[in-house]
């Protein structure tokens, strides 16, 4: 019941968060069209990729550690914290260092500046580590509520006083701000010491020596994720750019289900990997299970319904986008599987198969794109992205003594019987 009440805060929060972008994403996107659409999800794209780098792979390391050392809490959350910010502080750095080398307009660079000047706030999202780590997920999606409520009123009165784009991405760094202020109120609330002024160099190297792996695998994860949109823009224009991220956001409206289960019962699955083998198994196969037959479900449905649910949404501007959702509704099965691997991983401390498995999955991914956004198009990119996943997720497992473990978790997954098991 702990993590029952816990994962529905966090499942409120998000269905709140997907209704908001499918009624003022839906209406910003057809306000500002495809081209000042595909604009906007370029610059939100290049940027994605040095987040990861400001996020320093920290997350799950501070998580577990919170969890297994809860004596030594705001040392973990006060180091962190500082490590975030010098994290925060290079990604700029890189940011302006790219942008001198691209080919970019004055316009879209400042953008891009605006946007990654929101990363500094990124750092205090270490409070919600340590949330996590009490399965307390209520204060949080409180402040991630209020965030979005200010984004959505925001854009709302930007459409309809016909804003400018360069209002909607400064919006973007207000809900930065607006969240870690959120944060820092519900940290205080609890009456928990101060961690800001925290900081032990010895706890700093373990958790950089941890992380490592997982900071360089969350930059190829970004690269994977985030390329084609980049790829699009260059072999094919910004327009395009522009269908292709309607589809995108629409088929990833329901990811937040398997990443609130995921991170939800993760300190579960931790602490059966430490009591039974059996139980641990056990666990692991019933969330594989679980979640990838959600995402059949819905992939069927999109399949049937992606077409016409384009146009309703967006108009027929973006009519060209439904056949990207049905690939990408498919990508979703593979999506799930990884991001519970992505746990395991973390769970059997195998994080350098993290790195391997996202630079196997990032050159399936570059390579299928340049051959088959200039056979097909914009769909050739949802087809690469489909490959990718799977390649991630399911093949990779196969080539590793310590992968092909859970490799049969994963088939037995897409068994129905497995399903009419788990739920009996």
């Amino acid at each position: 019941m702990k993590y029952f009440r816990n994962t529905s805060w966090m499942l409120a929060e998000q269905m709140l968060r997907m209704a908001a972008g499918l009624l003022v994403g839906i209406w910003v996107a057809r306000y500002l069209g495809p081209k000042q659409f595909g604009l906007f999800s370029y610059v939100l794209a290049f940027t994605t990729i040095f987040t990861s780098l400001a996020k320093l792979g920290l997350d799950g390391i501070v998580v577990r550690e919170l969890v297994s050392q809860p004596e030594k809490q705001r040392l973990y959350l006060g180091t962190a914290f500082w490590l975030k910010i010098i994290g925060s502080v290079a990604s700029l750095g890189l940011v302006f260092l790219t942008t001198l080398l691209s080919n970019n307009d004055a316009s879209t660079n400042l953008y891009l500046y605006i946007i990654t000047a929101g990363l500094i706030f990124q750092s205090f999202e270490v409070i919600d580590f340590y949330f996590q780590s009490q399965v307390k997920a209520k204060l949080v999606s409180i402040c991630k509520i209020i965030q979005l409520t200010l984004s959505s009123l925001i854009k709302i009165y930007l459409v309809l006083t016909k804003g400018e784009l360069i209002y909607f991405v400064i919006v973007s760094l207000v809900d930065q701000f607006s969240l870690a202020v959120s944060l820092m109120i519900a940290y205080w609330y609890q009456k928990k010491p101060s961690f800001y002024f925290s900081f032990d160099l010895s706890i700093a190297k373990n958790l950089l020596k941890d992380c490592w792996p997982l900071l360089c695998s969350a930059l190829v994860t970004s690269v994977y994720m985030r390329i084609d949109h980049l790829m699009i823009k260059e072999m094919l224009g910004e327009h395009d750019v522009g269908i292709y991220s309607a589809a995108v956001r629409l088929s990833e409206v329901w990811y937040f289900i398997p990443t609130l289960v995921t991170i939800s019962v993760f300190p579960a699955i931790v602490n059966a990997r430490q009591q039974s083998k059996v139980l641990y198994h056990e666990r692991l196969q019933k969330l594989y299970t679980l979640l990838v037959w959600v995402a059949i479900v819905i992939a069927i449905t999109m399949t049937f319904l992606g077409n016409w649910l384009v146009v309703f949404l967006y108009g027929d501007a973006y009519s060209a986008a439904g056949k990207i959702l049905t690939i990408n509704a498919w990508t979703g099965v593979f999506v799930s599987l990884f991001m519970v691997s992505g746990r395991w991983i973390l769970a059997e401390n195998l994080t350098r198969h993290s790195l391997l498995r996202n630079g196997f999955a990032m050159v399936v991914n570059i390579s299928m794109n340049y051959v088959l956004i200039t056979r097909y198009g914009v769909a050739g990119a949802a087809m690469a992205s489909l490959l990718a996943f799977a390649s991630a997720s399911l093949i990779y497992d196969i080539f590793f003594e310590e992968t092909r473990r859970v490799f049969s978790l994963k088939i037995k997954a897409f068994l129905p019987f497995t399903l009419i098991k788990k739920i009996g």
